[in-house]
């Protein structure tokens, strides 16, 4: 039966998360939480809205996320605002508004929730959504993007996404890439007809995104083209060499790809993708993607900081584990063994007082407060499989007892108030 349409309804690109789809968002979450503490991350988080400029001075004007997915708005009093469309500007600014700089080095931060980029929307992409980032300030030595790509490998392990690579280049620096930029623009202007729409457009704005294109002909045109790791200066040579002697050491399995250039400015010497193996010849989907960027602090507080940062999208990490039939329902629902059951108002309001007793005593229990016959509470134990059974009445309430139903015996006893959740643990240990 198709369902009538609504007068209203969530945006376009937006859904409501229901409780089996948070199941997923909290797993993941409560995983990388556990990692950030470990490995000495402080959790930070940034305002939703951000000044308009912080992204177009960072994240650069000519690319996809400022030209064409940036929700933009005027405030009241002139303000030009924008839905943050990615963490790493916003805590790049709070690294030197908070004083950061003056924390000892280098400085971790953790961040995670909802981001905003007008796209179309498709099977794991939506204009609201949701990444995981970890970000280093202050170090450039290469142990600091290791250390990033590890973290992230185990979350992914832990989750149980097997089988996964890590895509990475280096794109140079200021040193070495405005001369791998001009062979590269000499190259994809001999062969601009053969170019989509969108690439003519970038070559004459930034010819190092036509290598992020993922159309067909373009990458025709892309395999042939110079590769930028045959044009780096030694210290970034040196710099990438390590990071690739690091992931050999630690056994991650890499492909090296000189044409990952990732979709944002700012990036200087080592960037990557973390993908599944699958996935790999398709150069799409990645659950993850980052590296250094070693001059956005420079454009954002005016002072060298080096940093490294990743970002995991948890929409495609949820749908990898969908795809896979990894599922975390199961860990969010309460196993309760007990079930109140009431009878009348005075009862309600002992069941009340009751339940946090419970809570205290970390004992999961169902309670039925809107439900007011005992026959249909007893087959909602009986269907859930509940062992025990507190049924208050207003003769209970009266003589401060309950009556406690064991609903596999059928027995009942008579239990004072002040016994009954001490009487229900050693139950419940004895049962175990």
């Amino acid at each position: 039966m198709k369902k009538p349409r609504l007068k209203f309804q969530a945006p376009t690109g937006t859904r409501d998360l229901l409780p089996e789809d948070l199941a997923y968002y909290k797993k993941i979450y409560s995983l990388a939480e556990e990692y950030a503490q470990f490995y000495g991350f402080k959790r930070i988080e940034p305002p939703i809205l951000e000044d308009y400029e912080l992204f177009l001075k960072s994240t650069g004007a000519t690319t996809d996320i400022v030209e064409k997915q940036m929700y933009i708005l005027k405030t009241k009093g002139g303000e030009i605002l924008a839905l943050r469309p990615e963490f790493t500007p916003s805590l790049a600014r709070s690294y030197f508004e908070n004083g950061m700089i003056s924390w000892p080095h280098p400085v971790k931060l953790y961040t995670r929730g909802p981001l905003f980029r007008y796209e179309k929307p498709q099977a794991g992409r939506y204009r609201q959504f949701h990444q995981i980032n970890f970000e280093i300030f202050g170090s450039k030595k290469p142990i600091a993007e290791i250390e990033i790509i590890w973290i992230f490998l185990k979350i992914l392990e832990k989750l149980g996404i097997k089988k996964i690579v890590v895509e990475i280049n280096s794109i140079g620096d200021s040193q070495c890439r405005p001369y791998y930029k001009k062979i590269l623009t000499r190259y994809l202007k001999h062969n601009q007809h053969l170019l989509c729409a969108t690439c003519k457009r970038r070559l004459k704005k930034n010819p190092l995104r036509v290598l992020d294109c993922k159309e067909i002909k373009c990458q025709k045109v892309i395999k042939e083209a110079p590769q930028i790791i045959d044009y780096l200066c030694e210290e970034c040579h040196d710099h990438f060499e390590k990071v690739l002697e690091y992931l050999e050491a630690l056994q991650i399995p890499y492909n090296l790809n000189p044409y990952l250039v990732r979709g944002l400015d700012y990036y200087t010497k080592t960037v990557f993708e973390i993908i599944l193996e699958k996935n790999l010849q398709k150069r799409q989907n990645a659950l993850a993607g980052g590296g250094r960027y070693d001059g956005l602090l420079r454009l954002i507080g005016k002072q060298d900081i080096p940093a490294a940062g990743v970002a995991g999208g948890v929409e495609r990490i949820i749908e990898v584990l969908k795809d896979n039939n990894i599922s975390f329902e199961e860990e969010q629902k309460r196993e309760a063994k007990v079930l109140i059951a009431q009878l009348g108002d005075e009862a309600k309001i002992e069941s009340l007082k009751l339940i946090e007793e419970f809570w205290r005593a970390k004992i999961p229990v169902e309670f039925l407060l809107t439900k007011d016959s005992l026959t249909n509470q007893l087959k909602i134990a009986n269907r859930k499989k509940i062992k025990y059974v507190v049924i208050i009445g207003k003769e209970e309430v009266i003589k401060k007892a309950s009556i406690l139903r064991d609903m596999e015996t059928g027995k009942q006893e008579s239990i004072q108030r002040e016994k009954l959740v001490k009487e229900i643990k050693k139950l419940l240990k004895k049962n175990k």
